[in-house]
């Protein structure tokens, strides 16, 4: 990745910028284009969870509805332009690395090669999770919710909105680990506090996992509230191994501080009873 100088000129900078930005969007619109004619493949293979929820033609593809005149046209550039955003995620973070990375210290630098290919594989697993464990469950769930009273007549463009937002929702909630392990290693919250704290992280992550179901399936939830529980926990475990010292370190710090604070509790209460014992003896 070439990197520039660290000190330029304002104009330099946005020039620079734009030129890393013009290569995204380039990039972009090819995938686009590509995308754009593979879209009735990358629907099936989209749509091939929920398929037995579906209607389906003679050839056993699936087939959705749409009730105007340009929503075809939308369902498959909003397919292709997603589509164009995973392919091209990894030229998108190159791009912004290579423009940020001249303002780090070199022993900061280091860290970026592993982030990147972390953050990569943990967003592909989170994706690759919510289309074999979560679309199955969560469109029977949904689907049930009509039966005795209407007719489920799958909307191409809504339909292919929900999956989408299924799939990115989870590969954006299982960088958790990566979130975490950053939080220790920088000691930005001390490995200590998130251990002792873990009834209000639970429950922070019970409501994370609400919002970002895209459905009010409570399946849907439990799953992914489980699936962050366990990575969490996991990210807890690694930070553990790699900075067993450091942690150490920080729970003596953190039991010293907590030693002080009760001392200066006691000195202020012996304070306070000395003052009100003086106060009795002069009346």
């Amino acid at each position: 990745m070439p990197i520039g100088p660290a000190r330029m000129p304002l104009f330099d900078h946005l020039g620079e910028l734009r030129m890393r930005l013009v290569r995204i969007v380039v990039c972009m619109l090819i995938a686009m284009i590509v995308f754009y004619m593979a879209t009735p493949t990358i629907a099936q293979f989209l749509l091939q969870p929920v398929a037995q929820y579906m209607p389906t033609d003679g050839s056993g593809n699936v087939m959705l509805n749409v009730f105007g005149a340009f929503d075809a046209f939308s369902v498959r550039f909003k397919i292709s332009m997603w589509s164009a955003v995973v392919a091209c995620a990894p030229v998108i973070i190159w791009q912004l690395l290579a423009f940020f990375l001249p303002a780090l210290k070199p022993n900061e630098r280091k860290w970026f090669i592993p982030t990147f290919a972390i953050a990569c594989a943990l967003f592909i697993f989170g994706t690759v999770f919510c289309y074999f464990i979560i679309l199955d469950p969560a469109f029977q769930w949904l689907t049930d919710q009509a039966s005795g009273f209407a007719t489920v007549l799958p909307e191409a463009d809504k339909w292919v909105d929900i999956i989408i937002k299924f799939e990115i929702g989870f590969g954006v909630a299982f960088e958790l680990p990566l979130v975490v392990f950053y939080l220790t290693i920088f000691e930005v919250v001390p490995y200590s506090k998130l251990r002792e704290s873990w009834r209000t992280v639970y429950i922070v992550l019970l409501v994370v996992s609400a919002f970002i179901t895209p459905d009010a399936s409570p399946i849907t939830m439990a799953l992914l509230f489980g699936a962050m529980l366990a990575l969490y926990e996991l990210s807890l475990l690694a930070a553990r191994l790699v900075l067993g010292k450091r942690i150490k370190e920080q729970k003596a710090e953190l039991e010293a501080e907590k030693k002080a604070d009760e001392e200066w509790e006691r000195e202020w209460a012996e304070k306070q009873r000395q003052r009100k014992l003086e106060r009795e003896a002069e009346e």
